[in-house]
């Protein structure tokens, strides 16, 4: 069914403009709005720790913002797949290309702040710039609706090499991959704020005064490959234009085995108070509707311990 109206939204958009495309979606996010009350529920509990010193229906307002902002993702999702011109405006991008040019390898560590699929894209046509730029991305299951797999495939005609994760079961041959890729030199992106199966292993940080789980793999991967780790970030900040923000290298570092476990965790609290940065500067580009903040904690904090 969802991917019949994507198809019908995408062919009346064609035949009559985008303005088809604008007006279904603002309906659609007011359905989702009205009638899906726990992910609404999330959403107010994230903007009520985003800004607590504001009044409940505030935070209820900021929610709905945040679900009507959420169709740009699908709008220029399929602007990128018609070839519509996307501005990118950008900064820290050298230390890409300066990873890429001494063949170190990296880990690109995006998010649910902004639009990490319009990310992913720009990063392949700018690599043309940049010689023997290799690009691997892993991916979640869910992502099986029409446009989506339609940019998936383009990724793949492009040159970028995609790793689905599924929701039940873990590959080791995928983890290694993964290791293998960095060592040649080759770029890997991971989204860093979300867990994709039950059984996977994470690591608590502390964000917004709560408990949160991250993924430990990403920081797993930059431990055994020695590989810098580029927190990444995407905004949408007007119409058809994006910011992108690369941030200076992060390095996690163990001098034996029994000090891997804390350089992780505080690897993953230097992502998390950068994810709590980002939150606060741009909150309607906030787009986690799952369950995310955990038990909240007290206010002090002195060794980076919870």
């Amino acid at each position: 069914m969802k991917n019949i109206f994507y198809r019908s939204l995408i062919v009346l958009s064609d035949i009559m403009g985008l303005w088809v495309f604008r007006f279904m979606a603002w309906f659609v996010a007011t359905g989702y709005f009205l009638f899906f009350p726990g992910r609404v529920a999330e959403s107010v509990r994230f903007y009520g720790a985003l800004l607590p010193s504001k009044h409940l229906l505030y935070h209820i307002w900021c929610a709905w913002k945040q679900f009507h902002n959420f169709t740009y993702v699908f709008l220029d999702r399929f602007l990128l797949f018609k070839n519509y011109p996307i501005h990118i405006t950008h900064e820290g991008w050298e230390y890409l290309v300066e990873t890429v040019q001494r063949k170190e390898g990296g880990i690109i560590l995006m998010s649910h702040v902004g639009n990490w699929e319009i990310a992913a894209h720009m990063l392949k046509m700018r690599s043309h710039n940049i010689p023997g730029m290799k690009l691997l991305l892993y991916l979640g299951e869910r992502f099986k609706d029409q446009i989506e797999h339609a940019q998936k495939e383009d990724l793949i005609q492009s040159g970028v090499k995609i790793i689905v994760a599924e929701e039940n079961s873990v590959s080791p041959t995928d983890i290694v991959e993964g290791i293998n890729f960095l060592k040649a030199g080759g770029l890997v992106s991971l989204t860093g704020d979300r867990i994709w199966r039950k059984d996977q292993r994470a690591i608590a940080v502390r964000f917004l005064g709560h408990e949160v789980f991250l993924p430990e793999t990403p920081f797993v991967f930059a431990l055994l490959s020695g590989t810098p780790l580029y927190i990444f970030f995407a905004f949408r900040t007007g119409r058809e234009t994006y910011h992108f923000q690369v941030q200076p290298p992060e390095y996690v570092r163990a001098k034996d085995r029994s000090e891997r476990q804390n350089a992780i965790a505080q690897a993953a609290q230097v992502y998390a108070d950068r994810l709590e940065e980002m939150a606060r500067r741009y909150p309607f580009e906030w787009f986690h509707f799952e369950p995310f903040l955990g038990r909240k904690l007290g206010e002090v904090r002195d060794t980076g311990k919870l």
